[in-house]
């Protein structure tokens, strides 16, 4: 059995056993995902008439052979599907029955309140979806070796707090959240405004929430290559303020947790030691007296690698599946301090 399949039934295990789920919110962005061919030949102008680059090499040779001329590249449009992370996963959420409300850049392109017709599929699984802006658009090229994904983010830049505010009412942002038992917030990297939504639950929601402590927030930054280190390291100031209200989790996998920990300067991570006599992110000292990236508290337990799975400096510690192996690339889960496990009710009504 592969290492994939055999976390991947663990997971299942793991969920057959869990009593109902508690409500959650995902936020905030969303995506129209368009699946490209990229045409190297044609043998006829008919729709099907042409052959698609094979590999990203390929294709990279063609592009660059235009360096200091033109080319004139043809794309083909197989497929227009749903996206965005915060879609995907609360959709994969919704398909567990878990009851989720989302919020985010879903809505039509005329009258960004009403649902986008790609998002008919993904609403049919939540129990309540508040477009706030159109989507924003991908171009995937798909070769057999990969895919390059070309990005147009624009819209998302519109979500901010105050325009979710504006949007969807403070008061009915507190019932919602009130209500949720998690919270998943996503794609930090590609949208301005997320920090500023960070600010605005720990400000305007969690201090009147009947028992915030009693939440979990999943953070997925998505891939944080093209961010600054010090956008990086204002990010964790900014987690770490939300984690003494909620506990937070941080999902990376193996790249976005070499970056991380390069960042926040683990000794021995990606080449990079600490500052001289003290550990965590540039020296500083965590909450409590303890030390750690940006004031984490340190993760409970042992630190063995083997057994309990790999710090990550300031308390980030990601934990192995079941059998102490992780598949390669596979996403990692990063917590800060305290346990993950939702509060449970009834037994699950099968779907």
């Amino acid at each position: 059995m592969s290492d994939r399949t055999a976390t991947a039934r663990a997971a299942a295990d793991s969920l057959d056993g869990l009593a109902a789920f508690r409500p959650a919110l995902v936020g905030f962005d969303g995506f129209i995902d368009a699946i490209i061919d990229v045409v190297e030949t044609r043998r006829d102008m008919t729709p099907g008439g042409y052959t698609a680059f094979a590999t990203i090499e390929a294709f990279a040779a063609r592009v660059a052979a235009a360096a200091g001329k033109s080319a004139n590249i043809e794309l083909i449009v197989r497929e227009e599907r749903f996206g965005g992370n915060g879609p995907l996963m609360a959709g994969a959420m919704g398909r567990l029955g878990m009851p989720i409300t989302y919020i985010g850049g879903v809505g039509r392109d005329d009258d960004p309140r009403a649902l986008h017709p790609l998002y008919t599929e993904f609403a049919a699984r939540c129990r309540a979806v508040l477009p706030v802006c159109p989507p924003a658009y991908t171009h995937a090229l798909e070769f057999e070796d990969g895919k390059v994904m070309l990005g147009k983010p624009a819209n998302m830049q519109a979500i901010t707090w105050d325009m979710l505010v504006r949007t969807i009412g403070l008061d009915r942002l507190r019932t919602i959240i009130d209500d949720a038992a998690l919270l998943g917030i996503v794609n930090w990297v590609m949208m301005a405004g997320v920090e500023s939504i960070w600010e605005g639950l720990c400000r305007d929601i969690f201090p009147h929430c009947a028992d915030a402590a009693s939440k979990r927030i999943y953070i997925d930054l998505a891939d944080p290559a093209k961010r600054t280190d010090e956008d990086i390291r204002r990010a964790m100031a900014l987690l770490a303020k939300v984690n003494t209200m909620v506990p937070v989790t941080l999902g990376l996998n193996l790249a976005e947790a070499e970056r991380m920990a390069s960042v926040i300067l683990v000794p021995g991570a990606a080449g990079t030691s600490g500052a001289a006599g003290t550990s965590g992110a540039a020296g500083t000292s965590g909450a409590a007296g303890t030390s750690g990236a940006a004031g984490f508290q340190p993760a409970a337990g042992s630190s063995s690698t083997q057994d309990q799975g790999e710090d990550f400096g300031g308390g980030l510690k990601a934990r192995p599946p079941p059998g102490g192996r992780r598949p390669r690339g596979g996403r990692r889960r990063a917590r800060f301090g305290r346990s993950t496990g939702l509060p449970a009710r009834e037994s699950p009504a099968k779907r």
